[in-house]
């Protein structure tokens, strides 16, 4: 049965009083991997920074893993948060602390007081992610494709329905990009995750297909088709 996890009716997104995309109307079933393509400036961002609470929803019905968007306040963004994994272009890892500290620091931010249950799910998702002998190391040891699966490790640490990845794979060379988009689509597959991933990357798109939505001229357009 179709399971929607994001659903936006008639939206229109603003930056201040700047309009920047208009009519958006999309579905995005439970499980689903969908690509985010569009220029610098086209309005990629302010999407994803609607879907998880950080430009306010005031034109339109949204509905973001059973969240009303428009409903949110400052109270109940923390809660559609941890319904959510964001996976970021530049790691964002904190410098000072290894991977298992990283990840703890995570799972405090979102209410987890427990530390054996806090101890199980991060080794559960370095497992998840390849990275099971890792958790000692801090960032500078590892390189960029490690670091990178750190980052989806966190994103997973609450059994996310909705992975939002930006850029996930720009800061990495083909073969390593290769190894995290792989790492996407199974978890997708294994764990009925919806990914949103925006990306400029075409050779990508190309070599791991999935549904497409493109940012143009003030719209959203679906199931668009890509020319490199």
């Amino acid at each position: 049965m179709f399971q929607p996890i994001v659903a936006l009716k008639d939206v229109n997104i603003y930056q201040g009083s700047n309009l920047v995309l208009s009519d958006i109307n999309i579905v995005i079933g439970k499980g689903e991997f969908v690509y985010l393509v569009g220029k610098t400036g086209t309005g990629k961002s302010s999407l994803l920074k609607t879907l998880y609470g950080d430009l306010p929803l005031t034109h339109g019905a949204a509905n973001v893993v059973n969240y009303d968007l428009k409903e949110l306040t400052w109270k109940t963004v923390p809660f559609l948060r941890r319904n959510l994994g964001v996976v970021f272009q530049d790691f964002q890892l904190l410098t000072d602390r290894n991977v298992n500290e990283n990840l703890k620091f995570v799972l405090k931010a979102t209410g987890w007081k427990d530390g054996k249950l806090m101890n199980e799910k991060i080794a559960d998702v370095l497992d998840k992610v390849g990275l099971g002998n890792k958790g000692l190391k801090m960032p500078f040891e590892l390189s960029g494709g490690e670091q990178q699966r750190v980052d989806v490790a966190r994103a997973l640490l609450n059994s996310p329905k909705l992975i939002l990845a930006d850029e996930p794979t720009g800061n990495l060379d083909p073969e390593t990009s290769d190894e995290i988009m792989q790492l996407l689509f199974q978890i997708g597959k294994d764990y009925d995750t919806t990914i949103i991933m925006a990306t400029h990357d075409y050779m990508v798109i190309n070599k791991f297909p999935a549904r497409t939505i493109k940012t143009e001229d003030g719209k959203v357009l679906d199931n668009a088709s890509i020319t490199i």
